[in-house]
């Protein structure tokens, strides 16, 4: 029996069982791993699996199960178990199941010429990528570097009439490498994911950003505690962007524990800022025609010029909340229910070139790492630890670290005064370089 067949059998299977409704999640995928370190190929693992998951409601209350095994009398006994779990839990009247049949049509989410990639190119791209990396006398050791890809099948199917399927792919490769000159040592790394096996960016480009990360870092100072402006790179826009998005996770609201909860349709920032959730996006690492329990996707502005517009919901929290979901149902697969969570989560695109914002700077600190938590969602708080380089007039004139960052998310965000144009939607949470004036970083 294919899996569309079996989903929609079993889906009628849990409601002779006693179930008033309920949902059946088939996953089944490949996934391989390749580890290289000094030129040897460490590991090759490559796995498939198959499981599937019953939500099931009875009498308003919901109960989840799951197995790895397809065979009848494992399915007939974990539905069972699912509509027993029913009975000891507590019925909620939001408790429900999405009706919608739609689907969002994207291009580009599968890629069939991965799996006839030889395995002997996949080792090679790994090898070289940390060869070219370590031809630097800067690069003293490896951490190695890696191939990985994965084939995903989903089939989702409700009995509210919903059966649906789609079908991803995922590659990725990228190097770690250590600098060191006398007793310091400094870490760099690289990596690029893609949809498409030939849209992987050359090992050239890769190599030379881990090995740059990592040698542009020896011989840091440190500066003194004082206010300064602070040019976040991209690579680290989630230590903004990370607060934010759990802040406006609509069970967060609800539950009083977001920072946003009271500001819909309030400024929240500057007019600069605008932040969309796109599920649509072609070729997106975060793209899906339909989320975790069926809702079809959609492009969602988020933050509009400063102004926070709307939340996240899956079916049932939208429900509490009296609203409708927002196709933001994320799940880990077939052994969990749905969460809510983003797709491709990203700030707009400004108009200055990278390069300017650090000109127009007259002194501060161009971000490249963070530690710690960032945005706290609950509070607003910021704190972090950093390193990058200082700027003075204009010019980056030494790397530091141990540095530390704090403020409040609303400071922060109102005051972001410049917006670079070099945003990269290969990635699924991301922003473009961003300048945020007259923040507080500690130092000596």
């Amino acid at each position: 029996m294919e899996n569309k067949e079996l989903a929609e059998s079993l889906v009628k299977k849990c409601l002779e069982k006693g179930a008033d409704s309920s949902e059946v999640f088939i996953e089944s995928s490949r996934d391989l791993s390749i580890e290289v370190r000094n030129g040897d190929v460490e590991t090759v693992q490559e796995a498939s699996s198959n499981g599937v998951g019953f939500r099931v409601l009875k009498n308003g209350a919901m109960a989840f199960s799951y197995s790895n095994d397809l065979s009848e009398k494992a399915l007939e006994d974990t539905i069972g178990r699912a509509v027993g779990f029913a009975g000891s839990t507590t019925p909620d009247e939001n408790n429900i199941l999405p009706s919608e049949k739609g689907e969002t049509k994207i291009e580009g989410l599968y890629d069939p010429d991965l799996s006839q990639v030889t395995m002997d190119r996949k080792i090679a791209i790994a090898k070289k990528v940390e060869e070219l990396a370590m031809r630097d006398e800067r690069i003293t050791k490896s951490g190695g570097s890696g191939f990985s890809e994965s084939e995903n099948e989903i089939f989702l199917a409700n009995s509210n009439g919903l059966s649906k399927s789609y079908k991803t792919s995922v590659c990725n490769f990228g190097v770690y490498v250590v600098a060191e000159k006398g007793e310091q040592k400094s870490s760099g790394g690289e990596y690029c994911t893609r949809r498409f096996f030939s849209d992987l960016k050359p090992a050239e480009e890769v190599a030379e950003k881990a090995a740059r990360d990592a040698y542009e870092m020896l011989d840091p100072k440190m500066v003194k505690t004082q206010k300064a402006d602070v040019v976040f790179d991209p690579d680290v826009s989630r230590a903004i962007l990370g607060g934010i998005l759990s802040a406006v996770n609509g069970e967060r609201v609800l539950q009083g524990a977001s920072f946003l909860r009271d500001m819909i349709d309030k400024k929240i920032g500057s007019e600069l800022i605008t932040l969309v959730d796109d599920g649509t996006l072609a070729k997106g690492l975060g793209s899906q025609p339909f989320d975790g329990e069926g809702v079809p996707t959609q492009k969602r502005t988020i933050v509009e010029n400063g102004v926070l517009k709307g939340f996240m919901y899956n079916t049932i929290v939208a429900k509490r909340a009296g609203k409708t979901s927002t196709g933001n149902a994320s799940r880990g697969g077939y052994r969990s229910i749905p969460g809510i969570g983003p797709h491709n989560f990203f700030m707009a695109n400004g108009d200055t070139p990278p390069q300017e914002i650090i000109k127009a700077t007259k002194k501060g600190l161009w971000l490249k790492g963070v530690t710690g938590y960032g945005i706290n969602p609950v509070s607003g708080h910021f704190s972090g630890g950093a390193s990058g380089f200082w700027i003075e007039n204009g010019k980056v004139v030494f790397p530091v670290k141990g540095l530390t960052i704090a403020g409040t998310a609303f400071d922060m965000l109102n005051s972001l005064d410049m917006l670079g144009n070099d945003l990269d939607m290969n990635r699924g949470f991301t922003a473009p370089t961003f300048r945020i004036k007259n923040i507080q970083i500690g130092g000596v």
